[in-house]
């Protein structure tokens, strides 16, 4: 089902993950990840939240509420995201069932 064409590698929080990704979607999802990863760095430096469960949780809403930003003045084409968003939903749920 996999081949190496379409398959990708994140780390997010120490921990590598391979991902079904088509090559011309890596980029994106490459920075999906380390912007995830920075901002799950910054949250643990700060040092007010305990817990990687809510570290994520802070970092999701964190990285929400900049696209509400960018949503909000710039235009931004949130029909186009949330497509991307769910694609790799998709794509990090079959990773994460088969390990």
């Amino acid at each position: 089902m996999n081949n190496n064409e379409n398959v990708t590698n994140i780390t997010i929080m120490g921990r590598e993950f391979t991902i079904n990704c088509p090559p011309d979607e890596r980029p994106q999802l490459q920075q999906a990840a380390e912007h995830l990863d920075q901002t799950i760095q910054e949250i643990k430096e700060e040092g007010k939240v305990v817990g990687s469960e809510r570290v994520l949780i802070i970092a999701a809403l964190s990285i929400s509420h900049e696209l509400q930003i960018i949503n909000n003045d710039n235009g931004f084409n949130l029909s186009e995201f949330k497509r991307r968003i769910s694609s790799m939903r998709k794509k990090l749920d079959e990773v994460l069932v088969k390990k």
